[in-house]
């Protein structure tokens, strides 16, 4: 590093004139490496540009200042102490360029190369380690995938089983008998296809009935029922009397109540 860069007040020995160049050398790279505002001198804990505001470092910021290398932004008060802020010019840079001494350069980029070489390790086993994370995640999702297309291709083909082997679709001659009977053969297949089949009960299937049949009364409904059981289209379920919620609806037939309905 280059000395007698600085011109103090009073004489100073050579030791001193390196100091302050030291001093001035490092405040412009960090004013010049960030863009913005910083403190002209360390205040506490927080950072400066200079450490000090006495000695060779006060002298290193007179000089930055009294010769344009860096221009004086705002000032705030703490207390009894003014806390001046600055930010570089561009002869900062033409100062760095013309003063920095090479060795000091290499030096510099030798520390960057040494720490950035001593990183790549730390970098290449955590980059090791989150592939690992990130490929054992890609095969649980894979795997849940994969479930859940062989649990919906099984219903699928069963879904095909049932149509399959369904009974024939309804004639005319049991449509004009039971007008309601396509609405309430598409809600039980519905109900069968679904990711939890179960019968339906015999007043669910009223509701369903009765939106396509307004007028349709529960002895009609009985009706209509017993026509599709006979035709083969139905099943009914009998169910203990203690599991009925709305009687009014189950079927009795052989002296059980019957309550369920299914394909």
């Amino acid at each position: 590093m280059e000395t007698a860069l600085l011109t103090p007040a009073a004489p100073a020995t050579v030791a001193e004139l390196e100091k302050q160049s030291e001093y001035l050398l490092d405040a412009l790279k960090v004013a010049t490496s960030s863009a913005g505002e910083h403190r002209l001198f360390r205040w506490g804990k927080l950072n400066g540009l200079f450490p000090s505001r006495v000695g060779p470092s006060a002298v290193a910021a007179r000089f930055a200042l009294s010769q344009g290398l860096l221009e004086h932004v705002r000032t705030e008060a703490k207390g009894r102490l003014v806390v001046e802020w600055v930010r570089s010019l561009p002869k900062a840079v033409e100062y760095l360029h013309d003063h920095d001494s090479p060795k000091a350069v290499l030096r510099e980029l030798q520390e960057v190369i040494g720490e950035t070489r001593a990183g790549v390790p730390v970098w290449m086993a955590q980059a090791r380690d989150e592939a690992a994370q990130l490929s054992l995640r890609f095969d649980h999702t894979a795997r849940e995938m994969m479930k859940r297309l062989d649990a919906l291709s099984e219903r699928v083909d069963a879904a095909l089983q049932r149509v399959a082997c369904a009974t024939p679709t309804l004639g005319q001659g049991m449509t004009r008998l039971v007008p309601w009977a396509n609405a309430v053969l598409a809600d039980l297949d519905w109900r069968a296809a679904g990711d939890s089949p179960r019968p339906a009960t015999l007043s669910e299937v009223f509701q369903v009935a009765n939106g396509s049949d307004a007028n349709l009364s529960v002895f009609g409904f009985h009706e209509g029922i017993r026509k599709l059981c006979d035709g083969g289209l139905l099943t009914l379920v009998a169910a203990p009397v203690e599991d009925i919620d709305e009687p009014e609806y189950a079927l009795e037939i052989g002296g059980q109540m019957m309550w369920l309905v299914q394909r």
